[in-house]
Formats: structure tokens, C-alpha cells, sequence
């Protein structure tokens, strides 16, 4: 078993926020609109104004080896699924043991991988975008081809079901949203370029199985369902399972309460959109995006429309904090109606989790 090397045209993302082919990577006062080709979807995580769990820095996203060995772990785990490859090095050396990193479970399950796609002595041939140090054997996962001619790829947008929704309430999907996400980054203050200029990704929270705040969350690339109560819109994600309780009767945030991570939202109808504002928000070394700190005066603000068709719902977003931010950050995204999919599971394991950054 071997490895071969080539290398294919690509955008070449070396930041946290994405920009259209060919266009100048942003990181504050400018307007993204992130089209992605097939290529660049396979590298989100590395890419996008969310928080990539690796830092960009790790892998060659314009090479991409083409590995042929035998499994001899398959670690089916969230944040990240791992596959543990045996390859033949060159005549006389011994075999080496590559690590494969690939995405969540549900997002690589829309991709047509379960926990049993691989195991333990299958011979495979993988696609990869290497570790930039040659002497480390870990790449980022692109897809897997099997002897029986069986390939899977990272993950599929299975396409939406073009159901027309009669309100809000239901399961969205937002990965096929999320490839073409407009972000508008502020300006940041003094203490925000600092912050972000002294950011790593060991101080990245999900590292710790903490998931990203809103408004990240609100344009994450996975399915949201959305019930609307009496005096309350409950809002889950599939990402790390979180739950947000939108208190609708009229109250404001309190004064003195504890801060959390998603932090307290409020909200109100106007006429068919929902708006919610949220604040009081737990300190976050990346919790403006992008490395970006985020402090007590967070504050973020988001509108949930049904499209024309009724079969997406735009979300616009903004938030704010004075601390880090000279101006408000803006962005909008559409989730896909998907009212014959189900919302997937995400445990996520320290273990996986804190197994990042590898140099």
C-alpha cells in the first residue's frame, strides 16, 4: 500500500472568514459572501466565520494525497470522527499509522456513513488534505473509497424537500444555506484586533464540549427544529443538542442573572417574523467568531422569516459588543424545510474533543 500526492486548484483558506473564489480574505470592515465550491464544502470547518475546531494553519488545503491502506481504528465520535489508516511507506521502512480526521456524525451521515461504513483490516483508499508538516501523519478527511467500489464522501446536502411550511415550527436544515452565508465583519476595537491577533486554538471552547454561542449557532451547518408555544419558542440545534428557551410574554432580560454561553433571549412577533434578542452572554476567548472575544455587552439580534415559497426560512442576524467591536457584525442565512428528516444525535466526547491542533 502506498500514497500518491497531487495537487488540484482550490481556494486556499487561510483564515476563519471565507471569501468568494479569488476574492481577499476579510477580517474586519468588509462583506463576505461565501460561495463554496464542492471542493471548499468539504473544508468548512477550517474555513468559515464560525470556529473551526483546528486552526486553518494545520492542514494543505490545495494538495490532496490519495492514501491506500488498511483501517485499524474507526472511531465513530463527535465533534470529530476518526479513522486510523496503516500505510506502506517506501521499500525497507516500516508501515505508517496515518489519522484521519472527518467531520460530526450527523453531518457525515448525510453523507452516507454510519458507524459500521468502516472496520477494523478494511483496505481503503482515501482522499485527504494533508497535515503542511510532512514528518506528521494527519489529514483532514475528503472521502473514502472501499474494495467492494463502495465510496463515501464527507458528507452530502441531500437537497431540501421543497414542502411548503405553514409557520416557523419545524426541522431546518441549514447546511446548503451555509455555503452561500453573507457575513458582514465590524470593524474591531484595539482590544479586539489584540484579542484576536493573541487567539490559539487551545483556548477554543470546544475543546471542552462547550458549543458555539449565537448567533454561530444560528448558521451552523445543521438542522434546527423549532416549536412555537403559548408564551415561549423553544429552538434546538443538532449541534451539541443545544436548546434555546425564547421567552415571548413580554418580559425583559433581568438585571441581575447568571450570564451563559447561549444567553437570554427575548422575543416578539412581527407580523409573521420572529425576532429575538439575546444578551447576557458568558465571556468567550472566541465568542464574536473568528478568534474574536466577546465580553458582558454582547448582544445579538436575530429575525426569522419564511421565504416567498414558504419552503426556507431567512434568518438575519446582527450583534454587537462594544468592548471588542467598533460596529455591529450582520449576516444573513436560509434554512431548508426538511419535515421528513429527523434531528440527529450529537454527544459530544472530551477525548475527541481536546484531540486538535496537532503540529
Amino acid at each position: 500500500m502506498s500514497y500518491c500526492r497531487t495537487v488540484e486548484n482550490r481556494v486556499n483558506p487561510t483564515g476563519n472568514l471565507p471569501g468568494k473564489q479569488g476574492s481577499r480574505r476579510v477580517f474586519s470592515g468588509g462583506i463576505v459572501k461565501i460561495i463554496y465550491t464542492a471542493a471548499l464544502t468539504s473544508t468548512f470547518l477550517l474555513s468559515t466565520p464560525v470556529l473551526g475546531h483546528h486552526s486553518p494553519s494545520v492542514y494543505d488545503l490545495g494538495s490532496v494525497l490519495t492514501l491506500q491502506g488498511t483501517v485499524r481504528r474507526y472511531e465513530w465520535k463527535n465533534p470529530h470522527v476518526y479513522i486510523y489508516v496503516e500505510v506502506e511507506g517506501e521499500p525497507g521502512s516500516q508501515p505508517v499509522e496515518w489519522e484521519l480526521e472527518g467531520g460530526s456524525t450527523p453531518l457525515m451521515a448525510r453523507g452516507g456513513w454510519t458507524d459500521t461504513t468502516l472496520a477494523s483490516g478494511d483496505t481503503v483508499s482515501a482522499r485527504v488534505n494533508p497535515n503542511k508538516n510532512a514528518t506528521t501523519p494527519n489529514a483532514w478527511l475528503l472521502a473514502v473509497s472501499k474494495e467492494d467500489g463502495t465510496s463515501v464522501t464527507r458528507w452530502s446536502t441531500n437537497g431540501a424537500s421543497n414542502v411548503p411550511a405553514n409557520d416557523i415550527s419545524g426541522v431546518w436544515d441549514g447546511l446548503r444555506g451555509f455555503q452561500e452565508l453573507s457575513f458582514f465583519r465590524g470593524e474591531l476595537t484595539e482590544r479586539g484586533v489584540a484579542g484576536q491577533a493573541n487567539y490559539d486554538e487551545s483556548q477554543n471552547p470546544v475543546k471542552d464540549c462547550i458549543a458555539a454561542p449565537v448567533p454561530m449557532l444560528t448558521y451552523m451547518p445543521y438542522r434546527s427544529e423549532i416549536e412555537v408555544r403559548d408564551d415561549e419558542v423553544l429552538i434546538k440545534s443538532e449541534y451539541f443538542s443545544v436548546e434555546r428557551i425564547v421567552y415571548m410574554d413580554g418580559r425583559g432580560h433581568p438585571e441581575a442573572a447568571e450570564r451563559t454561553n447561549q444567553g437570554h433571549s427575548i422575543g416578539h412577533w412581527d407580523g409573521d417574523s420572529l425576532v429575538v434578542d439575546t444578551a447576557l452572554f458568558t465571556d468567550s476567548p472566541t465568542g464574536n467568531s473568528s478568534g474574536v472575544p466577546s465580553g458582558a455587552q454582547k448582544h445579538v439580534t436575530e429575525k426569522f422569516t419564511l421565504s416567498e415559497s414558504r419552503t426556507q426560512l431567512k434568518v438575519e442576524f446582527s450583534f454587537e459588543d462594544p468592548e471588542f467591536m467598533a460596529e455591529p457584525s450582520t449576516g444573513e442565512v436560509a434554512l431548508d424545510h426538511v419535515p421528513d428528516r429527523e434531528m440527529l444525535p450529537f454527544e459530544c466526547e472530551l477525548e475527541s474533543a481536546r484531540r486538535y491542533t496537532l503540529e
